[in-house]
């Protein structure tokens, strides 16, 4: 789902206070401001206690503060990089990295769950990974600051648990992974597409009802695994597997975590634009990634699921 980070983070919410440099006075920094450069030094640290050569009097500029000043002003403006703030490539960056992770463990687990000698040790895989990453997620989650170890720990375990759904799903119904990344690569282009260009937004009611929305559909996931570990329906797709007017329960609540997810994609775009613009520290980009991971993951599990149970109606 959305990160929620993005909504407990004072920075990242909208109306939140930026985070502004300083300099050691506490006035604000203007941009390209360095601490100790031309214009913050003393009169003795510039010409040197002791010596014969004396500072400029009261309304007096000498040669070095002019020269001093001509070069601040003809250098170029700082960036967010210069000045160690979060940049979209940096999101990029880290996003990319996770999903290099998800991406190798998943491999490894894909190929114990598909083949006979290893299947158990790749359903066990599977659980385990599941387990960690619903425990990594929720920490990650919550916490004032974002960590990559424990980002990346998440996209360790999320890899072990895609990895093995996603080889036993193909087992069953081959081409069906390629197509769920390709419907998952689609929605993100689109989401992308229409926040950018279209300038699509989730705020205010439609905010609020879609948080109100995502919460009751993480009720619905945790009492339909509680039903289906404990034996009390014997659908393997639990809940999901009834129908309703003739159509699965799975292909309605499938359809609207579909787009749900989409407009969280919407979300987690505009919490990033945020956060750059007001110039977050660079690790706050770890805090962007997890939040696209999160959101990417959920969409690619439920458009897979919505295949699963169509090809299985042929």
């Amino acid at each position: 789902m959305s990160n929620p980070y993005f909504d407990r983070s004072p920075a990242f919410k909208e109306g939140g206070t930026a985070v502004v440099e300083r300099t050691p006075n506490g006035y604000p920094a203007m941009p390209g401001y360095q601490a100790g450069s031309a214009g913050s030094t003393t009169a003795a640290g510039r010409y040197g206690a002791g010596t014969d050569q004396q500072a400029p009097g009261y309304g007096q500029v000498s040669h070095e503060q002019v020269s001093g000043l001509e070069q601040q002003y003809a250098a170029p403006s700082a960036t967010n990089v210069d000045r160690g703030r979060m940049t979209y490539d940096d999101v990029i960056v880290r996003t990319g990295a996770m999903f290099a992770v998800i991406l190798a463990l998943g491999a490894v687990s894909w190929n114990l769950a598909t083949s006979p000698a290893t299947s158990a040790a790749g359903m066990m895989a599977m659980v385990a990974g599941a387990l960690g990453a619903l425990v990594l997620g929720l920490v990650n989650s919550f916490k004032r600051e974002p960590s990559p170890v424990l980002i990346l720990a998440y996209a360790a375990c999320e890899g072990v648990m895609l990895g093995a759904f996603s080889g036993v799903m193909e087992l069953a119904y081959p081409g069906i992974v390629l197509q769920a990344v390709l419907g998952t690569l689609a929605v993100f282009a689109v989401m992308l597409a229409a926040y950018k260009v279209g300038g699509f937004r989730v705020s205010g009611k439609a905010a609020r009802i879609l948080v109100l929305a995502m919460g009751g559909y993480l009720v619905f996931s945790l009492v339909n695994f509680l039903l289906m570990v404990t034996g009390t329906v014997t659908d393997p797709w639990g809940l999901r597997g009834m129908t309703v007017a003739g159509i699965p329960l799975g292909l309605i609540v499938g359809a609207l975590a579909v787009v749900m997810a989409a407009f969280s994609l919407a979300m987690d775009f505009e919490s990033i634009q945020r956060g750059v613009e007001r110039g977050l520290p660079t690790r706050y980009a770890w805090a962007g990634a997890f939040g696209l991971t999160v959101t990417l993951v959920w969409l690619y599990v439920e458009i897979l699921r919505i295949l699963v149970i169509l090809r299985g109606d042929d």
